[in-house]
């Protein structure tokens, strides 16, 4: 399929920016009838947190993933193009590519569809890793935790982040539909057009703005469509919604997005720059971006991401209002905590340590979301809501400490208060939530592989 694309122009379209998060029929259709080159999709990211990978889970349900994936295959097998799909289920591991590859074989079974279908994997085998670590082709980010060959081991899973080179070798294997493990995002669109022979600086800037749907539109109503055309010169983006627009502010605004440098990007096989960028208004839904250059590296490197389990949490949601109480919240917070843990012996006869637990506190209302770097944390209006977890190695001590605690410091007093004292309004009932296992991200830190397909692993199969 990828050798019949020919001529001076290359159309990409973007259904939406993560499979599962639904995009409008007529939109689709429209870009269809635009006659796309190919289709692709985002299907994952690191912004639910290192739950999803540690946990093999997804963050959408599989019917919302299997509604748009239908409608995506439909369309790529009526206009026989590929149809690329990058960190399948959300985090890019086994589990969830095997989840989507499974939704993929439920539709081709009840739409009577037959297809060659690449499996690329992203997750690592971890012999192999510390094989690396130990010839020092690992190579720490900044910042980077503490890695050794015990944090590989710690790990639930750890997937690497590939580039092009894995979508274009499995196309030129004759697959039909890709679904691969962790990508970079913009890995997906681009390895059509560079393959093929466009310019690396235009196409790799497209697919930044492809990777995300219609996010680049001025005003985006609901995750949905659009469509990059890209020349020999320039590349034109516009959304296939026709009540959105796109203007030059919007779509040089998402270049900027996610990126640590507003000019340069890095990707696994180079850097993006777009100081000499043009945007430029076509009419009032188009924009024509020129100008953009791909700086290629000495050597490829993929991303590493790990997350490993951190324990077994408990959530306690509580309010205060009482002005006595928030004129010394910190304290008052402080003191509970410490004078909690010889409770905590208490109820576990000592088996239970304080080093064996930890409860943590968010203020919400004051600094919450930005702890120690939010610049107002000093100011606090009439009431707040406290959100305590209660982590430890297994659920049931968890819900146990979490229990206690509640009561615990329900009456924990103040000193200007003579007897009982009621501190915490609680929302919900039971006002304990289990919250099963927890993951933390362990990795932040470059493979530098012998050879660029090295890493990932291709299954050809029929759907």
């Amino acid at each position: 399929m990828v050798n019949k694309i020919n001529g001076d122009a290359i159309r990409a379209l973007a259904p939406t920016g993560v499979l599962g998060s639904g995009f409008l029929e007529s939109s689709f259709k429209e870009g269809l009838r635009r006659k796309p080159h190919f289709i692709g999709s985002d299907a994952g990211s690191t912004d639910p947190g290192p739950s999803p990978l540690g946990a093999g889970t997804t963050s959408f349900p599989p019917r919302a993933m299997k509604r748009d994936l239908r409608l995506m295959l439909l369309g790529a097998r009526e206009a026989e193009v590929p149809l690329l799909i990058g960190t399948c289920g959300t985090a890019g591991g086994d589990p969830h590519l095997q989840i989507v590859f499974e939704l993929l074989q439920e539709i081709a079974r009840e739409e009577g569809l037959r297809f060659r279908t690449a499996l690329i994997h992203a997750e690592q085998d971890k012999e192999v890793l510390k094989d690396k670590l130990r010839a020092g082709r690992i190579k720490p980010l900044n910042p980077a935790p503490e890695f050794d060959e015990d944090t590989i081991e710690r790990a639930t899973r750890i997937v690497g982040m590939m580039g092009a080179e894995p979508y274009v070798a499995a196309l030129e294997g004759g697959a039909d539909v890709v679904l691969a493990g962790r990508s970079s995002d913009t890995a997906i669109f681009a390895s059509i057009p560079t393959h093929v022979g466009f310019p690396e600086g235009l196409a790799w800037h497209a697919a930044k703005i492809l990777e995300c749907g219609a996010a680049a539109a001025t005003h985006r109503k609901h995750p949905d469509c659009i469509m990059a055309t890209i020349g020999r010169d320039d590349f034109v983006i516009e959304p296939l919604d026709m009540e959105s627009r796109c203007t030059p502010q919007s779509i040089a605004s998402h270049t900027l997005y996610e990126n640590a440098d507003p000019f340069l990007l890095v990707e696994p096989g180079g850097t993006l720059d777009t100081t000499g960028s043009r945007y430029e208004a076509l009419d009032d839904r188009r924009v024509r971006v020129s100008g953009s250059e791909f700086l290629p590296s000495d050597r490829v490197t993929y991303k590493l991401e790990g997350a490993e389990l951190l324990g077994y949490q408990t959530l306690v949601i509580a309010g205060v209002r009482e002005p006595y109480i928030l004129r010394q919240l910190d304290d008052w917070l402080a003191n509970m905590q410490e004078r909690f843990k010889p409770r905590v012996q208490e109820l576990f006869g000592g088996a239970v340590g304080e080093d064996d637990y930890t409860i943590t506190v968010r203020v919400y209302g004051r600094d919450a979301v930005m702890g120690k770097l939010e610049p107002r944390k000093h100011g606090i209006g009439h009431e707040v809501g406290l959100l305590f977890s209660v982590t430890v190695g297994d659920q049931e001590t968890s819900h146990a400490i979490a229990k206690t605690f509640s009561h615990f410091g329900l009456h924990y007093p103040i000193p200007e208060w003579r007897g009982l004292i009621t501190g915490f309004a609680f929302p919900i009932t039971p006002a304990e939530v289990e919250q099963g296992p927890v993951y933390r991200f362990s990795l932040n830190h470059l493979l530098v592989p012998a050879d660029p397909m090295e890493p990932f692993r291709t299954e050809m199969l029929e759907a």
